[in-house]
């Protein structure tokens, strides 16, 4: 669990659903996502991200942000990857909540043996790449116009992070 002046980090627990669902609903939109997020039920939320599937930035017991994690395939000779998605809440954003969050779930994986971080990012949100770019994220490739999102044609961009430097990458 990581500490900082105004919030805590620790994994999500089941009396986080409600919250997390409602962070979903603000933060997911056609600028970050190619849907929004909507959740039909808290059991269908629950199912989807159970207790622990998530490192959680708290100010007391209000939840300000996540990074959510899952490994990448179901495959065994893939499970040294997750697959991450982060949120903050909008009047939570720029004040290292998510970069606390990154630092985290990189502490996270590598005591859980996983090498590797990956994740999506609209090509339509510059400034989610950045702060990936940032956060020593590198694009591993593009998926050119994967989304047709408000009139315009939306590149995926897949990025990659990788736990230790010293892994072979071919």
């Amino acid at each position: 669990m990581l500490t900082s002046h105004t919030f805590t980090i620790r994994p999500s627990e089941i009396k986080d659903a409600a919250q997390l669902m409602e962070l979903d609903t603000l933060v997911w939109d056609k600028y970050t996502s190619p849907a929004p997020m909507q959740w039909r039920s808290r059991q269908q939320y629950l199912q989807h991200c159970p207790p622990g599937s998530q490192l959680i930035a708290v100010q007391g017991e209000r939840v300000c942000g996540y990074v959510g994690f899952q490994p990448a395939t179901g495959m065994p000779v893939n499970r040294h990857v997750y697959e991450i998605h982060i949120a903050v809440h909008p009047h939570d954003r720029r004040c290292g909540i998510a970069t606390a969050l990154m630092d985290a779930i990189k502490q996270h994986a590598a005591q859980q043996d996983v090498r590797k971080l990956r994740l999506r990012v609209l090509s339509s949100n510059p400034g989610a790449i950045t702060f990936y770019t940032q956060c020593g994220f590198v694009t591993e490739g593009r998926l050119v116009s994967e989304f047709y999102i408000g009139g315009k044609y939306v590149d995926d961009i897949l990025m990659g992070y990788f736990i230790q430097t010293n892994i072979e990458t071919s």
